[in-house]
């Protein structure tokens, strides 16, 4: 299992709705890093703050209850991480949710980065290079 687990806007949506054909999925995901962080293994979940905006994730609403109950961190847009992410814009030309995630691959402390998106080029492009697995939701 992966040391950081990022959730792009489709991971965000299927952890949302229990109706979503990978709601089963991307939760089992989840719940493993679960399991394996109570055994000691330092495994974090985490979604940029720009993939939480686009995809509507409101902590406080109660639409996002089932969601709220997961352990999944936020990737602040603080500057460094806003500086990567334009740089990656300029030169890909992805969306900035895609960027803010290519700036937290980059970012991370680790080597061992799983990406659970909808588009795995888009991953590919936007970690410039560094090792990442990428998980098509």
């Amino acid at each position: 299992m992966n040391e950081l687990i990022l959730l792009d806007n489709e991971a965000v949506q299927a952890v949302r709705d229990p109706a979503h054909r990978k709601h089963h999925y991307v939760v089992g995901l989840i719940l493993d890093a679960a399991k394996l962080r109570a055994r000691s293994r330092p495994i974090r979940v985490a979604v940029p703050a720009a993939v939480r905006v686009e995809a509507g994730w409101d902590r406080t609403s109660p639409a996002w209850s089932s969601a709220n109950r997961f352990r999944i961190a936020d990737v602040p847009l603080d500057t460094r991480h806003a500086d990567a992410a334009a740089g990656i814009v300029r030169r890909t030309g992805v969306s900035v949710a895609d960027a803010h995630l290519g700036a937290a691959i980059q970012a991370a402390e680790t080597d061992d980065v799983l990406v659970l998106t909808s588009d795995p080029d888009d991953m590919r492009k936007v970690a410039e290079g560094k090792r990442v697995d990428v998980v098509a939701v």
